[in-house]
């Protein structure tokens, strides 16, 4: 067939005209092609790798806090906060590594250390800002603080949990306000806090310790 014969019969298959645009194309790019295809792979199955090499360190950081943990609920606070901090150190990109921060400052609270324990529940709510351990921490922050006499800092937290958890839980909150508020002198900001605890959780056991602190700052 001639060349013309084969440029007619090309022109009149759009099966044949459609081989020769991939052709060219491939022929064109074929190693533009193969890299991409290549760095797809690679960072397909780095991504894989990176989720195991993770999930392998978060079981190795649960079971390690598991063991922290019991440490911690049978007294031994020094040694279930040595080992909390070194879960923190070691495993920090995991939520049990995270986790190991509020151990170690339930473990160094326990213990009367006070200025770590605030530390710790600091770096623990650097990474958890929301939930129910979260706000746990938070009160324990605020407990710590007020522990260690910076009630400036510890009463925010306390006005901020107010509702968070039950009423009893609410009532002590206002109640911890209106005592740090009390011990700065800042006598109306104390009454303040009273006043909403009788008036909205006038029903707890909380309600009479209030009663008897309204009373006392009446008097002076």
């Amino acid at each position: 067939m001639s060349l013309e014969s084969r440029k007619a019969a090309h022109l009149s298959d759009p099966g044949a005209e459609l081989i020769e645009r991939v052709t060219g194309f491939w022929d064109r790019n074929q190693r533009i092609v193969l890299i991409a295809g290549l760095v797809v792979i690679a960072v397909g199955g780095g991504g894989y790798f990176m989720m195991r090499s993770r999930a392998t360190q978060e079981d190795e950081a649960a079971g390690k806090l598991a063991e922290a943990n019991v440490l911690f609920w049978q007294g031994d606070y020094p040694r279930a906060q040595q080992m909390a901090k070194q879960i923190a150190q070691d495993f920090g990109g995991t939520p049990s590594g995270q986790d190991g921060h509020r151990l170690a400052g339930d473990a160094a609270y326990w213990s009367g250390d006070f200025k770590t324990a605030i530390t710790e529940y600091e770096a623990y709510l650097a990474h958890q800002k929301s939930g129910l351990l979260a706000n746990a921490a938070r009160r324990s922050l605020a407990y710590a603080y007020e522990s260690a006499g910076q009630f400036a800092q510890a009463i925010p937290i306390y006005d901020q949990l107010v509702g968070v958890f039950d009423r009893e839980s609410s009532a002590e909150f206002l109640m911890a306000g209106a005592r740090c508020a009390q011990a700065q002198h800042q006598t109306a900001e104390a009454e303040k806090r009273l006043r909403r605890l009788l008036d909205e959780y006038g029903d707890t056991s909380v309600a009479g310790r209030a009663r008897i602190m309204m009373g006392e700052i009446g008097a002076h």
